[in-house]
């Protein structure tokens, strides 16, 4: 084979060129069609996300309405938790009887705690109450706790007046003040909300409780 500096000046041009033409597409493969692959693959994310955008961009005027219904939600939440608690809360039970028994003017003289109630969802936890006072106090009372915002039901219920108060099933008899007419009993049911029933426990006894 003759070597490039005795070849003819034609030869030696076209040798050239094919070279040339050998690394240029050399230089493709190796460089250019990489850099192109990679500009393809950005410019599919590029498009990817555009789309995307543009679908999340519909729901831009629908977003200040989406956190209103959430803050309502969240707002029905409270109430019910208030309504129904997510635990027993006897005081603050209690403290509500009470503070109801003061404002119509009546006497709870016992609070006993009944056996726990488990249902799939929540447990009813029940107390015996005995109260005397005034008759339209008495039905006031018991008016004024059925519009409390907390589920309390009142069952079992006897009304006896104070000469005869054996007959409403009270455990003790007191001194009676003149203007108290009337003595009752009754079952007062509270509720509390659960995601699993518990194992049935009593709640401690309060105030006077037998």
């Amino acid at each position: 084979m003759e070597n490039f500096s005795e070849m003819p000046g034609l030869k030696q041009w076209l040798v050239l060129v094919a070279g040339a033409g050998l690394l240029s597409g050399a230089m493709y493969f190796v460089v250019f069609k990489s850099k192109q692959d990679a500009n393809t693959q950005a410019q599919q994310a590029l498009s990817s996300k555009l789309r995307e955008n543009a679908e999340l961009e519909a729901y831009r005027p629908k977003l200040k309405d989406m956190e209103r219904q959430v803050a309502n939600l969240k707002q029905q939440l409270e109430i019910e938790r208030r309504i129904v608690p997510d635990d027993k809360e006897v005081d603050g039970f209690i403290r509500m009887l009470d503070a109801e028994a003061l404002r119509t003017g009546i006497e709870i003289r016992r609070y006993t705690a009944r056996p726990l109630t488990n249902r799939e969802f929540y447990t009813e936890v029940p107390f015996e109450l005995e109260i005397d006072g005034p008759y339209y106090s008495v039905l006031s009372f018991f008016d004024r706790v059925g519009k409390l915002e907390r589920i309390i039901n009142v069952s079992n219920l006897l009304i006896a007046s104070t000469k005869k108060a054996q007959e409403a099933k009270v455990k003790h008899t007191y001194q009676y003040a003149a203007g108290e007419s009337v003595v009752a009993t009754c079952l007062a049911s509270t509720f509390f909300s659960h995601d699993i029933a518990p194992p049935a426990s009593a709640p401690a006894k309060a105030k006077g409780g037998l």
